[in-house]
C-alpha cells in the first residue's frame, strides 16, 4: 500500500520549487507595489508635511476625518458624483456585455464571431489619453460631428466640455472601452453550458426564449453575481485616469469624484492628512461592500468571491 503520510513543508516546497521560482517576481510585485504602500495609510492619522517626513510628523488622530464627519461642501459633491456615475455604470454599462455576448454567441459563423469579437476587444488596449482624444475628435467644439452640421447649417451640439453632458459621456467612453473586455469573459461562460440542455429543453418544447430564461441565463448567473461583486469593490472607484484628463474642460462641480478629490486636494494643495483619510474610508467601504455582497451570495446558494 502506498505510503500516504503528509508531506512536511520541506518537502512540498522541495516539490514545487520550480513554480515556486516562476511564482516570485509576481509575489514580490504585489508585495512591493500593492502591500508595502498600505502603510503610508498612516499618513491619514498625521499631520503629514513631505519635508519632515512620515515618522516625524506630529499625530493628530481622528482629526484629519472631520473632513468626512462634518459634510465637506467639496467633500459632499465629490460623493455625490462618484455614486451617480457608479449607478450608471451598474445600471447601464454592465447588462451590454451579457446582452453582445448572446448576440454574438447567437452568429452562425464562427469567423464572423471571431471578427465582431476582435472589433470589440480592440478599444480595450487603448490607454485613456487616446479615448478622450478620440473623442474629442469626434464630439468636440471643432469635431468631425460638429463641423458636419455646420456643413448643413444643422447648428452645433456641445458634448465635449459640457457639465450637463459629463456623466453620458464618461457613461459612453467605459461602453466603447471597457464592454468588448467583459464581453470576452461571458462569450467564455456561454461556452461551458452543456449543449444537451439546449436539446433537451427544445424537445421539451422551449423557444429561444424560454431557453434564454431557464437555460443561458442560470449558466452565466454565478458569473454575473461574481463580477458584480468585485463590481462593488471598486463602487467609490469610477475611473481617475478618464476624469482628471476632462476636468479642467467640465470644471470640478460636474466632474469631481472622490479619487480626483484625493488628487487635488492632497497632492495639489496640499492637504495630505484629510486625503488620505478620505482614500482610507473609500477603501474600507469597498471592503465591507465586497464581504457582505459574498455572504449574501452564500445565502443564495453561490459561491461568490470565495467559498466559506
Amino acid at each position: 500500500m502506498a505510503d500516504r503520510r503528509r508531506m512536511t513543508w520541506r518537502q512540498r516546497l522541495g516539490r514545487d520549487k520550480i513554480l515556486l521560482l516562476v511564482a516570485m517576481p509576481g509575489i514580490a510585485s504585489l508585495l512591493l507595489f500593492h502591500y508595502v504602500p498600505l502603510l503610508g495609510n498612516v499618513i491619514a492619522f498625521k499631520d503629514y508635511q513631505p519635508f519632515i517626513g512620515i515618522l516625524d510628523s506630529p499625530w493628530v488622530g481622528l482629526a484629519n476625518f472631520a473632513i468626512i464627519v462634518n459634510g465637506d461642501p467639496a467633500f459632499l459633491n465629490a460623493l455625490v458624483n462618484t455614486l451617480i456615475i457608479t449607478i450608471l455604470q451598474v445600471v447601464v454599462v454592465f447588462p451590454v456585455p451579457i446582452g453582445l455576448a448572446l448576440l454574438i454567441n447567437s452568429l452562425l459563423s464562427e469567423r464572423l464571431k471571431r471578427f465582431v469579437q476582435s472589433v470589440l476587444y480592440l478599444p480595450y488596449f487603448l490607454s485613456w489619453v487616446i479615448v478622450v482624444a478620440i473623442f474629442q475628435f469626434m464630439l468636440g467644439d471643432a469635431g468631425l460631428m460638429n463641423n458636419m452640421l455646420r456643413d448643413y447649417d444643422l447648428g452645433t451640439v456641445s458634448v465635449i466640455g459640457n457639465p450637463d453632458a459629463f456623466f453620458a459621456l464618461i457613461t459612453g467612453q467605459v461602453l466603447w472601452k471597457e464592454a468588448g473586455w467583459a464581453t470576452i469573459i461571458f462569450l467564455a461562460a456561454l461556452a461551458r453550458i452543456d449543449p444537451t440542455l439546449y436539446e433537451a429543453s427544445a424537445v421539451d418544447g422551449a423557444g429561444r426564449w424560454r431557453q434564454l430564461w431557464h437555460v443561458t441565463l442560470p449558466g452565466l448567473r454565478s458569473l454575473i453575481i461574481l463580477l458584480l461583486i468585485l463590481r462593488l469593490g471598486d463602487a467609490l472607484s469610477v475611473g481617475f485616469e478618464q476624469i482628471v484628463l476632462q476636468q479642467q474642460a467640465v470644471g470640478k462641480d460636474a466632474s469631481e469624484v472622490l479619487d480626483t478629490y484625493v488628487y487635488n486636494n492632497g497632492v495639489v494643495d496640499g492637504e495630505w492628512g484629510p486625503s488620505a483619510a478620505v482614500g482610507l474610508v473609500k477603501g474600507l467601504v469597498g471592503l465591507l461592500l465586497v464581504l457582505g455582497a459574498n455572504r449574501l451570495a452564500h445565502r443564495f446558494g453561490e459561491q461568490g468571491v470565495y467559498q466559506k
